[in-house]
């Protein structure tokens, strides 16, 4: 049995908008993973619905919980912290080292390189002129 029923009303509708809202998030990054053509395009759409719909799915659970148990239910922001720091750099391992081995195999499908602006000439201080050279003179 759940204990969703004794879930006050009040508690209830957010809980729901927050749950459909990452649903919604992370049914639109999987239906970018299927649309898109290239592996470039389809490995950004996931990573977006899975950071943000597990987001507001950890916050529609850590309300109802919080409401349920009478106490703050804090183990979805342990959740959260790994999702947000492991998710942007498994994106960016996977797509460093897709573009390695498309460019090292010549592949077509490889997104151009950013063009190299030449930097600007560090502004320099002029040389620096040593003090005149103090004859001696007689002892103070």
């Amino acid at each position: 049995m759940t204990h969703l029923a004794d879930l006050p009303v009040w508690a209830a509708i957010p809980v729901a908008l927050f749950l459909l809202l990452g649903a919604s998030l992370a049914l639109i990054g999987s239906i970018g993973f299927v649309r898109l053509r290239s592996f470039y395009e389809r490995v950004h759409a996931p990573t977006l619905g899975t950071s943000m719909g597990i987001g507001f799915v950890l916050l529609a659970s850590m309300l109802c919980f919080t409401v349920l148990q009478s106490r703050p239910a804090l183990h979805e922001i342990l959740i959260a912290i790994f999702m947000v720091v492991t998710t942007p750099i498994t994106l960016m391992l996977l797509a460093r080292a897709a573009l390695y081995r498309d460019r090292s195999e010549g592949s077509d499908d490889v997104p151009a390189a950013a063009p190299v602006q030449a930097a600007a000439p560090l502004a320099t201080a002029p040389p620096a002129t040593a003090p005149p050279a103090q004859e001696p003179g007689p002892p103070v």
